[in-house]
C-alpha cells in the first residue's frame, strides 16, 4: 500500500513538472514578446540617453571627482589638543569637542564636512542657489542636494582623508572639490588645530615687526649724527641722551630679533621631524571615465525582469483560464457576487 503511495505521488510530481512545463510552453510566444520588447526599449532608451546632452539627458553620465589629504592625529588618533582660542572658536561654531577639550581631527573634519555652514559655503561660492533652482525653501533643499553629492571617507589605517563630489559636469566637480580642500584647511587654521603651523606665523610676523623696528631706530641714530656733522643741529647733552636711548632700544631689539629668530630655526626643526596635522596628497583632476550610470548592467537587469515579469504573467493567465474552464469553481464565484449584492 505504501508503495502504491509512492509511485501516486512520483506521477502527480511529473505531472505538475509536466503541466509547468506545457504552460511556459504554451505561453512561449507572450514570454519571448515581452522579453524582447523590454530589451529592445532599455536598449533604445540607453543609447538615447547617451546621444543627448547632459543637461537635457534623463539618463546622463555622471563622474565623481576626488582628493586626498593625509590627516595626522594626536596620540595616534587618541585625542587633539587644542589651544584655549582654539577651543572658543570651536565652541562658537558649534564644535563638541568633548569634556577632555581635546578631539581628533579627522573626526573634527568629518563633522565640519556635515555641517550647514559647510554647504552653505559652497553653494555661496558656485551660486548653487540659482543652479539647482528650488521654488520652496531654497537653502534647506540646497544642503539636502549637497549631501547626497558631496561625500567624506576617512581611512584610519593610513589617515587618509578623501573628500568626492559627484556631478554631470567633470570640471565643475574639479573646482568644487578643491574648493572643499582649501575650505578646510582655511578652517583648520582658524580653529587652531595645527599649533606648530600657527606658532611659525605668529614667530615670522613678529620677525618682520622687529627687524622694521631695527631699522627704523638705527635710521633715527643715523638721521641724529647727520644732522650734527651736516651743522644743521648742535650737539647738546639731550642729543647724547636722546642718542644712548635709541641705542638702548636698537640693542633690545637686536636681542629680541636673535632670540625670535632662534625660535623660529628650532621650531623649523621641530616641524621637520613631526608629520603636519593636515597635509594635501592630492588635488582633484579631471576625470576621463564616468562613475555612472552602467547602462549594460540596466540593461541586463530589465531584461531578466522582464522575463521573469512574462513567466509570471503565463502562470496567472494560465491559472485563470483553468478557472474559467472549472464550473465548480465558477459556480463558487457567482455564488460569491451573489452573497455580495
Amino acid at each position: 500500500m505504501a508503495e502504491e503511495l509512492d509511485t501516486v505521488t512520483e506521477k502527480d510530481d511529473e505531472i505538475s513538472l509536466l503541466d509547468l512545463f506545457a504552460v511556459l510552453l504554451r505561453r512561449k510566444w507572450l514570454i519571448i514578446g515581452i522579453t524582447c520588447v523590454a530589451m529592445v526599449f532599455i536598449l533604445v532608451y540607453s543609447i538615447i540617453s547617451l546621444k543627448l546632452p547632459p543637461e537635457k539627458s534623463y539618463l546622463p553620465n555622471s563622474y565623481k571627482v576626488s582628493a586626498n589629504m593625509l590627516i595626522t592625529d594626536a596620540d595616534g588618533g587618541g585625542g587633539l589638543a587644542l589651544s584655549g582660542s582654539a577651543s572658543s572658536l570651536a565652541s562658537l561654531m558649534g564644535v563638541n569637542l568633548g569634556a577632555s577639550g581635546g578631539s581628533s581631527t579627522s573626526s573634527l573634519i568629518l563633522y565640519l564636512t556635515k555641517s550647514n555652514p559647510f554647504y552653505d559655503a559652497i553653494a555661496v561660492n558656485f551660486n548653487l542657489y540659482e543652479k539647482f533652482e528650488f521654488e520652496k525653501s531654497p537653502i534647506a533643499n540646497t544642503r539636502t542636494a549637497l549631501s547626497k553629492k558631496v561625500s567624506t571617507e576617512y581611512d584610519s589605517s593610513s589617515g587618509v582623508l578623501t573628500v568626492s563630489y559627484e556631478d554631470i559636469d567633470p570640471e565643475f566637480a574639479v573646482e568644487v572639490v578643491n574648493f572643499v580642500v582649501d575650505w578646510i584647511s582655511s578652517k583648520l587654521d582658524e580653529l587652531g588645530v595645527d599649533n606648530n603651523k600657527i606658532s611659525k606665523e605668529n614667530l615670522e610676523k613678529n620677525i618682520d615687526t622687529s627687524w622694521n623696528e631695527i631699522l627704523k631706530l638705527t635710521k633715527e641714530v643715523s638721521d641724529m649724527q647727520d644732522r650734527v656733522a651736516q651743522g644743521r643741529a648742535l650737539w647738546t647733552k639731550e642729543s647724547t641722551i636722546e642718542q644712548k636711548r635709541i641705542e638702548l632700544e636698537l640693542s633690545a631689539q637686536q636681542e629680541v630679533y636673535k632670540q625670535l629668530r632662534s625660535q623660529l630655526e628650532l621650531l623649523k626643526v621641530k616641524m621637520a621631524t613631526e608629520a603636519p596635522t593636515f597635509q594635501i596628497l592630492e588635488r582633484a583632476s579631471v576625470p576621463d571615465i564616468k562613475s555612472g550610470p552602467s547602462r549594460g548592467k540596466l540593461c541586463i537587469i530589465v531584461t531578466f525582469a522582464a522575463f521573469f515579469i512574462s513567466v509570471f504573467l503565463a502562470f496567472l493567465l494560465n491559472a485563470v483560464e483553468n478557472i474559467r474552464k472549472d464550473p465548480e469553481a465558477m459556480e463558487k464565484l457567482h455564488v460569491g457576487k451573489k452573497g455580495k449584492k
